[in-house]
């Protein structure tokens, strides 16, 4: 008897497909969370009819306990080999029966899927199968998100689709393809549409969460909290990118109490993070449980919290990077009005123009983002501005901008 226990994600349902091909019927693959992990190790391994089995443990890292229970297991000459590519779970590899591996010799990053299929290639437990490794480098790709710096789209869509169907049809439909198609990988028309008709729902979904994202402090990090149920790593990854002033986006599921935890800046590692509320994975994509810490800090502490005020569009007199000053609000009404004196931009924000000084625009315009959850005010929000603090009418503020700002900062 041969057992799998993977991850519930595209690649860990990757490892449970190389499982099927490679021994058939032979396998029973139980596809779990880090919630449920531990429990359900835990529960196979104690049952003395399960002691002759091959076991193994894909894309998740079990607990402290069932770590030596697994040690425990080995030494009594019982089967257990253990696949990851977690950077959290490389401690694992003082084991005979660890493997962990984040990236290959070449730099390249790896991912659960590849790495079972080569180790179970090693031992001539699965036989070479094109169609196949077209299939795991395209998991690959969008495990490690190398599909956005290569343009591997068909790699998004793969992942898609998997969330779209669920787990048990995807896996059905992939393992019938795969053993009937050993030659090449590829979607089908009916997929292809599908996946066209959902992208847009995934674009509408965006726009909604952009509108609801609250930002908070949490340690040294600049949070984005929002509370989603679909689509977490686009989701995730958008955020990121239409609010880079962000540390880390947090996604929280109250339901399945788990929280989501995604970045796109390259010195931001949140598995790192994650690891501080019992969770972990990837540098740019990890998760946690929701637990009580967890849960004051980013739903009850956030939940008092104003959204994000975002950048006003297409404006024609208050734009970035003007000498003479931009006026940046937020959802509070708080007006931020940053201007460059001498070779230094200031910030001037309500009443008091603040003691620190930036030597961009970009850099000043961080600040107040990340201090205040302001964004780019529309143009009749600066015509006011001016007005109020100029007593000075619309028409004559428009006549000569310029000289309006230069009188205002002048007052700062």
């Amino acid at each position: 008897m041969i057992k799998l226990f993977s991850d519930s994600d595209l690649d860990g349902v990757g490892c449970g497909l190389v499982a099927k091909l490679a021994f058939g019927d032979e396998v029973d693959v139980s596809y779990c969370s880090y919630r449920n992990l531990n429990e359900r190790v835990e529960k196979y391994i104690e049952n003395p009819d399960h002691n002759q089995a091959k076991v193994y443990i894909t894309d998740l890292a079990v607990n402290d306990k069932n770590e030596k229970a697994l040690e425990k297991r080995h030494k009594a000459g019982h089967h257990i080999q253990m696949v990851d590519h977690h950077k959290t779970a490389m401690h694992f590899n003082k084991y005979d029966w660890g493997f962990v591996l984040a990236e290959y010799e070449s730099g390249k990053k790896t991912c659960a899927t590849s790495l079972y299929y080569e180790f179970l290639l090693e031992k001539n437990l699965i036989q070479e199968h094109k169609g196949l490794e077209e299939f795991i480098e395209l998991v690959r790709l969008y495990d490690t998100w190398e599909w956005e710096s290569e343009n591997r789209v068909e790699a998004k869509r793969l992942n898609d689709l998997f969330f779209i169907i669920g787990i048990e049809e995807f896996e059905e439909k992939m393992l019938e393809r795969l053993q009937t198609n050993r030659d090449s990988f590829q979607l089908t028309e009916a997929e292809d549409f599908l996946l066209d008709t959902e992208d847009k729902k995934i674009e509408r979904y965006i726009n909604s969460k952009n509108r609801q994202i609250v930002q908070t402090f949490i340690e040294d990090y600049c949070v984005g909290v929002v509370h989603a149920e679909q689509y977490i790593s686009e989701l995730g990854n958008a955020l990121g990118k239409l609010n880079p002033h962000l540390d880390l986006i947090a996604l929280l599921n109250v339901g399945t109490k788990k929280i989501g935890l995604r970045t796109i800046h390259d010195d931001v590692d949140v598995s790192e993070f994650a690891k501080r509320y019992g969770g972990g994975g990837h540098p740019k994509a990890s998760g946690c449980s929701l637990g009580d810490t967890a849960f004051e800090l980013f739903v009850k502490n956030t939940f008092p919290l104003y959204a994000i005020r975002h950048d006003a569009p297409e404006n024609q007199y208050n734009v970035k990077g003007n000498e003479h000053g931009t006026l940046l609000v937020n959802r509070k009404g708080e007006k931020s009005f940053v201007f460059k004196k001498e070779d230094r931009w200031v910030i001037h924000h309500e009443k008091k123009t603040l003691d620190a000084k930036f030597s961009t625009f970009e850099e000043a315009e961080r600040f107040v983002k990340r201090q205040y959850a302001s964004g780019l005010a529309f143009d009749n929000e600066l015509v006011s501005y001016i007005g109020e603090h100029l007593n000075k009418k619309e028409d004559a503020i428009k006549a000569n901008l310029d000289g309006s700002l230069v009188s205002l900062k002048n007052q700062f």
